[in-house]
């Protein structure tokens, strides 16, 4: 079992940042690759972010390259996910998911995790 709590979220004007955290327990951290999904309100969860066991492997929607940052620190057991140029549209229940594969085809997907958290609220105003 791997226990995953999501933090750091709140509300911040368009153009702002925001650090996500998620803390794991548990199981060997290291050996998950970990994700970041959202869910905005009436829409899908989608994927955000991902990167390996190593941290050396990212992996991004087009929608948050370039503004968003996935990275890990496994002596922490703690993954991050630095917001920077948020946009409303960015507004969303953010959650971290554990993977005990990194596979490039199925990553970007839900298919493989089998840990999630219960997310935190980012908020972006206009």
């Amino acid at each position: 079992q791997v226990q995953l709590v999501e933090s750091g979220g709140g509300l911040v004007q368009a153009g702002g940042s925001l650090r996500l955290s998620c803390a794991a327990s548990g199981r060997t951290f290291s050996g998950y690759a970990m994700g970041w999904f959202r869910q905005a309100p009436g829409k899908e969860r989608e994927f955000v972010a991902a990167i390996s066991w190593s941290g050396g492997n990212t992996y991004y929607a087009d929608s948050v390259k370039g503004r968003f940052t996935i990275s890990r620190d496994n002596a922490k057991n703690t993954v991050y996910l630095q917001m920077n140029s948020l946009k409303p549209e960015d507004t969303a229940v953010y959650c971290c998911a554990a993977d005990p594969w990194w596979n490039p085809g199925t990553i970007a997907t839900m298919i493989d995790y089998d840990y999630w958290g219960q997310g935190t609220q980012v908020t972006v105003s206009s």
